[in-house]
């Protein structure tokens, strides 16, 4: 009878008592580490504390990093916002059979084409215009020093020696910018910025569809189709108020220069349109801003002028508060006038001017998000 090798493999050799090996000891172990322990409790306060705060540095660093690229931030905000007003314009070319990629193209030139003419038609008598006013400001300086209050406050605090030096001088545009190398640079940036702008915004343009589809689909499939609709309704509200706003600027410049011309400030009336056109887009205070503008310099060229001035904006705004503005943003936004000037003061504390004009909008689709989402679900419960 064989013997089998095996059988002996691990036994203890003759004459010494067998070796009992401890059931919780891994074999072949020849350093004692001890027992691992139990998991670190995931409740436990020193556990939270230590990535809470660890997810606080985190999102203050992110944080950070986005105020540091705030003006990139600002040139894709105002480049998605001017996608979302051209896009009904390339959608209408669409349903008339026209290719998107040629329809976003199309519009694209039409736009590139209306803002060069605009500005080559514009900008000389705009700074002839405005080189005009510069000129006659030392006239007007002496107007007001012939005002008895005016002139007790100037006798104070020499207000109108200080800006007469300042406007008569023609250096104002460099102590503003930095000097000619200031006013370069400045140039070059907006040059730069509005590039960026437009090519972002094709791009915006042409991949709209696909942009949407794509963030679509991360919605659960239960829900994706809501999601869409609500998607899209936020879209056409934000384009729309786009659209709308330039409508109503529109309107207000073209107004006023068929009334400066009329009431006889006809030398300046292109430029002081333009201001009106410009700050007519900035919602609440923009319109008040450039009527006392015009307005101020109606009363430097006569009294009467300055008056007509006064009596033409009260009047315009109250048609374009009740009127103009009600009939064309009926179909984008519906927002509350308190939301109004809340949601315009915060954008304008956040992001100055674009925030401003971002504000309304953004507004507007939160409340509706909020209406058909957050209140529909507390009236069904």
């Amino acid at each position: 009878m064989s013997k089998d090798p095996a059988a002996d493999e691990g036994a203890a050799p003759a004459g010494e008592p067998p070796v009992e090996e401890d059931a919780a000891t891994p074999p072949h172990r020849h350093d004692d580490l001890g027992e691992p322990g139990d998991p670190f409790p995931r409740h436990s306060p020193f556990y939270i504390g230590f990535f809470g705060g660890l997810g606080a540095l985190v999102a203050f660093w992110l944080g950070s990093q986005l105020l540091a690229i705030k003006s990139v931030v600002v040139l894709i905000v105002v480049a998605m916002f001017l996608a979302a007003g051209l896009n009904p314009i390339v959608e209408s070319l669409v349903r008339r059979g026209l290719k998107r990629g040629y329809a976003v193209l199309a519009v694209i030139a039409m736009f590139l084409t209306v803002l060069t003419l605009f500005i080559l038609a514009i900008v000389p008598v705009i700074s002839d215009q405005v080189a005009a006013l510069t000129d006659n400001a030392p006239r007007w300086f002496d107007e007001l020093k012939r005002n008895d209050k005016v002139q007790e406050l100037d006798d104070k605090y020499d207000i109108i020696q200080r800006a007469e030096d300042y406007v008569t001088k023609g250096d104002y545009a460099s102590s503003v910018f930095g000097g000619v190398l200031g006013v370069g640079l400045a140039v070059l940036s907006a040059v730069l910025n509005t590039f960026i702008v437009v090519v972002l915004t094709i791009y915006f343009l042409s991949s709209l569809d696909t942009t949407k589809s794509a963030l679509y689909r991360l919605a659960p499939t239960s829900r994706r189709d809501r999601v869409t609709k609500l998607g899209d309704r936020v879209l056409r509200s934000v384009g729309g108020y786009v659209s709308g706003a330039f409508v109503i600027a529109t309107c207000a410049g073209v107004t006023s220069l068929i009334f400066l011309f009329i009431v006889g400030l006809g030398e300046y009336a292109v430029a002081l349109a333009f201001v009106v056109f410009l700050l007519d887009v900035i919602p609440m205070i923009g319109a008040t801003i450039g009527a006392v503008i015009v307005s101020a310099i109606g009363f430097a060229e006569d009294w009467k002028i300055g008056v007509a001035c006064v009596i033409f904006y009260l009047i315009y705004q109250q048609v374009e508060n009740y009127l103009i503005y009600p009939r064309v943003m009926s179909k984008s936004v519906d927002i509350p006038g308190a939301v109004t000037v809340i949601a315009a003061l915060v954008g304008a504390a956040l992001l100055g001017v674009v925030g401003a004009l971002l504000a309304i909008p953004t507004a507007a689709a939160i409340l509706m998000l909020t209406r058909e989402v957050f209140v529909r679900r507390q009236d069904a419960r």
